[in-house]
């Protein structure tokens, strides 16, 4: 074996391993996968929000050229069990049935109702058109609050009510106590709206069958390939281990492929009845209805304080859609949130409940951040409300709240225990690169000058609780599945590399960065080691990828097995040197004799000399390969500070991002290119929050924005170039002093950038702006806080809305 001076690999900014098949089209997306006998399915699904089904004829379609077969739900509803709901996160929850097609209603636009086989996509997109369905229409549900009153139609009628269910926490001194005693306290409304996932690549899945053995391999463009496979063993009664589901190249999730859907479901039920493979593939405007959508919720918080700025208690009262169905891990979405409504904070009372409420909309489910953006939106709003009214500059409130870096670890009022941390270190040098005091300078000069234009500042500190994490507190929180990682080493006879590991990436890097740390710990080339993943075959533990955990949990798990792959490797190179153990020194992946540097073999070859066997120590196994699977102690606590100026023109409405700093703080970083990128990405979706992205239904429950003509997903000119720094405080909880990073851009900005408009607007007598804050809604709470300083409209609205924007509202 040749001897090879390896550099460390762990924090250097290596290019990506997989852009290479990305860019020159090599890749294996879902939908490009063609195999002998292919069958192409299409779903016909419902128009209306909310009807019985009264008959379904699909013998018309079965009549059209090319089709093979057109089922009814009542055709293929025996066999298939409902989809999975994963965290049903309190005793009374209402969890209703959620067949993958419908049988007797349908309760959202874009319910599945029946399903045509064709020998290709288009003959079976055509037959939808000849199936015939009758429906008796029924009153949709879309108000939250109207949803909750006794005479509101029920979505679910067997289950007599639309609340799903009540969550509370509540910790330190009662929160009346602390109103009492507060000598300022303050309530706010704030709705997040609902978002929906606009990954590059849409949902896809081809199901192919071997009929003699009653096996069946699922592709999917998912990200959890292993839950999947457990959950289509659950709804569709296949034995599991007679599943195997790939994930192959997948082109972006942001949650929205966290999900064991219907589709899935529905093709292997379909390819089995025919036994042939068939292969489905959304539309993008099928998409915008049947893949789930993200946020979705009422928030009304009120903060109390001493007049000195000291936080004293918070109250947070949530609504939140559900829509029509409990998807995957849909309830338990808004409950992440609850442990981070305090954020970086200090204080003596928390007092949090959430209610769940169906609907009759697409279902809602994790979206990038899954209820930390919604809990940072909250407070970082509230805290800037509570500046202004004590008229106090919003980072110098912050600073005399957030907890010290000499305090850490740190256990918050939600019950979680920060275990690093530097909030004024971050804080401080995004000050210096925002250049903060000339821009505060230059936005009282615009004031006194009555410019029209005006100049805005947002500030957002945040942390979150990433790393889904240690599977006892998942137990508590009700949740079904664990939280730990799974990864194999594999040294091969000529000194390469096979890393296998349980998380399935859709873009962020896994593939590089496993690389980087395997390469770290062996003392490997980089280039010599590769990374199996996403096939529930050739890696068959794991529980994926989402909740910015791969590199905590699996990257730590990577850690974990080289090291015992060394520990192994290191009993047989001192039995081929004939020295002890205790003797030997492990560097650059060279083991060496202490005192006779001469006296040395490579990592590559003790795999070759265990790959021939010839001379091993008695009673050990011939392999140095190794597995660890990782049950994380703690979740991980990223944080940072994101500012941004913002001009508003106070008569048009427009608003433009001037200049955006953020300074995160992600512990141990393994490669500085892939964090850039993720920052980037979390930037755009959060700021596309704040500025242009909204799901729309009319009354009778019609989504109006189903396409990319009506729903803004913004580009490159849309967004402003962004300064994008970084502190380390190493996280404690994990052998790499790693945190996650790949939400954190998302949870941060949108704050940031509503901050930023309503400190623009505040002299205007804006106190707030409901997102989208689009040019019109900007103009309309213009004139609204116009009218309510001249008196015009009586006293401003206390929800800190502007009346337009209250109640009765689309939520």
């Amino acid at each position: 074996m040749t001897d090879q001076t390896v550099a460390g690999e762990v924090g250097r900014a290596r290019p990506r391993k997989e852009d290479a098949r990305l860019i020159t089209g090599q890749t294996n997306w879902t939908d490009n996968i063609s195999v002998n006998g292919l069958l192409h399915m299409t779903i016909l699904r419902s128009p209306m929000a909310h009807a019985r089904i009264t008959g379904v004829d699909v013998s018309p379609a079965r009549r059209r050229p090319g089709v093979i077969a057109a089922f009814s739900g009542a055709d293929l509803a025996e066999g298939l069990g409902s989809l999975p709901c994963a965290w049903p996160v309190t005793e009374d929850i209402v969890l209703p049935d959620h067949p993958p097609i419908a049988v007797d209603e349908v309760r959202h636009a874009g319910d599945p109702v029946a399903v045509v086989v064709a020998r290709d996509r288009y003959a079976a997109a055509d037959a939808l058109e000849a199936i015939e369905v009758d429906y008796e229409p029924l009153p949709p549900v879309l108000d939250l609050e109207a949803a909750l009153a006794e005479d509101s139609p029920l979505v679910h009628s067997d289950k007599g009510t639309n609340r799903c269910y009540v969550w509370p926490l509540k910790t330190g001194e009662d929160f009346d106590s602390v109103r009492q005693r507060a000598e300022v306290t303050l309530k706010r409304r704030y709705h997040q709206q609902r978002l929906i996932p606009n990954a590059m690549e849409p949902r896809a899945v081809v199901v192919t069958p071997l009929a003699a053995s009653g096996e069946y391999t699922l592709y999917s463009s998912t990200q959890i390939p292993h839950i999947l496979r457990v959950m289509m063993a659950v709804v569709t009664g296949t034995p599991e281990h007679k599943i195997r589901v790939v994930a192959p190249d997948v082109g972006g999730g942001f949650g929205s492929k966290l999900q064991v859907y219907g589709e899935e479901a529905l093709a292997l039920a379909v390819a089995r009845r025919l036994g042939r493979p068939v292969k489905w593939t959304e539309s993008r405007s099928e998409g915008y209805l049947a893949t789930h959508h993200g946020r979705g919720m009422i928030q009304d918080i009120e903060i109390a304080a001493h007049r000195d700025g000291r936080l004293l208690g918070l109250k947070v009262d949530l609504l939140t859609d559900m829509g029509a169905y409990l998807m995957l891990v849909t309830p338990g979405i808004p409950i992440l949130g609850a442990f981070m409504y305090p954020a970086i904070y200090k204080m003596d009372s928390y007092d949090f409940t959430c209610t769940g409420v169906f609907t009759t909309r697409t279902p809602t489910d994790a979206y990038r951040g899954a209820g930390r953006p919604e809990a940072t939106f909250a407070i970082e709003r509230i805290m800037d409300e509570l500046a202004a009214e004590l008229g106090l500059d919003p980072v110098e409130l912050r600073r005399r709240n957030w907890i010290r870096h000499e305090e850490f670890p740190y256990t918050s009022i939600a019950g979680l225990t920060y275990d690093s941390g530097h909030y004024e270190a971050a804080t401080a040098k995004a000050l210096e690169l925002f250049d903060y005091d000339k821009l505060r300078a230059e936005q009282a000069d615009r004031i006194a000058h009555g410019d029209t234009v005006r100049l805005g500042i947002g500030v957002s500190t945040y942390t979150e609780m990433c790393g889904l994490a240690p599977s006892r507190v998942l137990r508590d929180l009700r949740y079904a599945a664990g939280g730990w990682e799974a990864a194999t080493i594999r040294m091969l006879p000529t000194g390469k590399v096979e890393v296998v590991t349980g998380t399935s990436p859709h873009g962020q890097g896994h593939v590089t960065s496993w690389s980087q740390i395997a390469a770290d710990v062996l003392g490997v080339p980089f280039e010599d080691v590769e990374v199996v993943h996403g096939d529930t075959k050739a890696a068959p533990q794991g529980m994926d990828t989402y909740g910015s955990r791969s590199l905590v949990v699996g990257g730590t798990a990577v850690h974990h097995a080289a090291v015992k792959v060394v520990d192994k490797a290191r009993k047989i190179a001192a039995h081929l040197l004939e020295a002890s153990e205790q003797d030997l020194d492990f560097t650059g992946g060279v083991f060496s004799v202490k005192g006779s540097p001469e006296a040395r073999k490579t990592i590559q070859e003790v795999a070759f000399e265990t790959f021939t066997s010839h001379d091993l120590p008695d009673g050990l196994e011939p392999s140095i390969n190794a597995e660890h699977l990782v049950d994380p102690e703690n979740f991980s606590y990223p944080h940072g500070t994101h500012l941004c100026a913002v001009e508003v023109d106070t008569e048009t409405g427009q608003a433009r991002i001037r200049s955006y700093v953020c300074v995160d703080d992600v512990g141990k970083v393994v490669n500085p290119t892939i964090v850039e990128g993720q920052v980037h990405g979390g930037l755009a979706q959060g700021i596309a929050q704040a500025l242009f992205e909204e799901a729309v239904y009319d009354d009778e429950g019609n989504l109006v924005s189903g396409t990319m003509a009506d729903y803004l997903v913004p580009a490159a000119p849309d967004l402003p170039d962004f300064t994008a720094e970084r502190t380390e405080t190493p996280a404690t909880s994990n052998p790499l002093g790693v945190k996650g990073v790949g939400e954190a851009g998302t949870i941060a900005s949108t704050p940031a950038v509503v901050n930023a408009i309503v400190d623009a607007l505040r002299p205007l007598g804006v106190r707030d702006v409901r997102m989208p804050c689009s040019p019109e809604r900007i103009w309309r709470a213009i004139q609204a806080g116009q009218s309510a300083r001249s008196g015009q409209s009586g006293k401003s609205d206390q929800s800190g809305q502007s009346g337009q924007f209250g109640k009765g509202a689309p939520a």
